[in-house]
């Protein structure tokens, strides 16, 4: 069987890798890409990477027929995805890439985003797409809400440790390296290249990016107590990749030994040899996360570092993982592209 696909925002960075990573799956058929101000452009003016692809023109999302779709990606702001979802159909199976359904607290919504939410009952019906931890509840669900991508890579090193009780709670520190694409396809001054290039900055620093409310959120619960962690990103002028390099307080065998366990049957996420630790160079372009542990030189704390593609594994990697469960499909399915290399 051939499931019809839609994806909504996809002249952004995100929607260019759903369209990526579907045109090598063997069971999706892209069937409509709804875009604002690129409707009516062909994919070859928005993307001339893919114009091998024989896909339909951009439209807008009225001219969409969602009676057709059996999925739709939504690869838009956050905000305007919740205003956009509530009036799909309410049988379609959805996977929103924004932030408007990942956190499940309406009142943590607003501090964090900055307003109400607008589907308030929707977001009480959204599985938190944290693959790997959820996979039993995404295959049930109608609507899948995509994690972060920082969100994401932090978790990956931090869930499996806090679970396991082999870290302390009241110490842990995450320094967090994105690549520009992190910040979407929008023109930005501070992303032009003359402002960027050639060195790169902290932001959000002191506890107000936004990821922090998906990290209280997951962290807490599975703690089963209040879990607040010092978080800072910086952003790196480089088109792709996040490293996250987390400073806990545990044994650094034991911690490597938890992950090693957590993840030996997980398809894209490779726990390193002890005392290796990952390069962004390595998972480029693929749905791969690496992770690596070593000891510290204080005695009783540990590094562990994980590598991923912000916009494959963070994002619309995720996503189509995701979504593989949710149509009943192999998991992997048109993610198992080897990373690109140099």
């Amino acid at each position: 069987m051939t499931y019809q696909i839609a994806i909504l925002g996809a002249s952004g960075y995100t929607g260019a890798e759903l369209i990526r990573l579907i045109a090598t799956h063997g069971q999706m058929k892209i069937a409509a890409l709804g875009a604002y101000s690129k409707a009516g452009q062909s994919l070859a003016q928005v993307f001339p990477h893919l114009r091998h692809l024989d896909l339909p023109d951009m439209v807008s999302f009225d001219e969409i027929d969602f009676s057709k779709i059996d999925l739709c990606f939504c690869a838009l702001p956050h905000k305007t995805s919740q205003e956009v979802i509530r009036e799909l159909p309410k049988d379609l199976k959805i996977v929103d890439l924004s932030a408007d359904f990942r956190l499940r607290d309406p009142a943590a919504y607003q501090k964090w985003y900055g307003n109400p939410h607008a589907a308030v009952e929707m977001q009480k019906e959204a599985v938190y797409g944290l693959t790997e931890f959820y996979r039993d509840e995404i295959a049930k669900a109608r609507l899948v809400a995509g994690t972060g991508c920082n969100a994401a890579t932090g978790q990956y090193i931090l869930r499996p440790l806090i679970g396991a009780g082999v870290i302390g709670l009241d110490d842990i520190i995450l320094d967090l390296k994105c690549a520009v694409s992190g910040a979407g396809r929008s023109l930005k001054e501070n992303l032009l290249h003359a402002e960027l290039s050639e060195g790169y900055n902290a932001y959000a620093v002191g506890g107000t990016h936004r990821h922090l409310g998906e990290f209280d959120q997951e962290f807490s619960a599975l703690a089963g107590r209040e879990v607040k962690i010092q978080f800072t990103p910086h952003l790196i002028p480089a088109n792709r990749g996040i490293l996250a390099t987390g400073y806990v307080s545990g044994e650094a065998q034991a911690i490597h030994e938890t992950l090693t366990k957590i993840y030996a049957d997980e398809p894209f996420i490779e726990v390193l040899p002890f005392g290796e630790t990952p390069s962004t160079h390595h998972v480029r372009g693929s749905n791969f996360c690496h992770i690596g542990v070593t000891g510290d030189r204080i005695e009783g704390r540990a590094i562990v570092v994980a590598a991923l593609d912000n916009l494959t594994k963070g994002s619309s990697g995720q996503a189509l993982q995701n979504a593989n469960l949710m149509l009943g499909l192999e998991e992997t399915m048109g993610l198992m592209l080897a990373p690109c290399f140099p």
